[in-house]
């Protein structure tokens, strides 16, 4: 007896829906000044810095949150730039050319 035979035995009256619904990817505020993709190093360590976005906090949050996830790493959203942690400009700026975005490459 499969899942689907279960719960129609605990709830005969439910009419399953026909197509799941899928979850719209957030639009993000493209804007016309490039984001700036930099690097430093804090305490001996790299870290890559990206500034300039002029949208909503909350899209910037969700921005930082999808690049930590790409890149397996571990980040900060703090005075309006994204920390993220070692050197990954390039993977950076192209994930970010893929969402529609103009990044200017910083330092070295």
């Amino acid at each position: 007896m499969d899942l689907q035979d279960q719960l129609k035995n605990l709830f005969p009256d439910h009419v399953p829906s026909k197509s799941p619904e899928k979850k719209e990817e957030p639009a993000f505020w493209l804007q016309d000044e490039p984001l700036i993709c930099k690097y430093e190093k804090r305490k001996g360590k790299p870290i890559t810095i990206i500034e300039g976005y002029n949208g909503a906090t909350q899209d910037f949050k969700q921005l930082a949150k999808e690049l930590k996830q790409l890149l397996s790493v571990g980040g900060s959203f703090k005075n309006e730039q994204i920390i993220i942690q070692g050197d990954y400009r390039d993977k950076i700026m192209s994930f970010l050319k893929e969402k529609g975005f103009k990044v200017k490459r910083v330092g070295g």
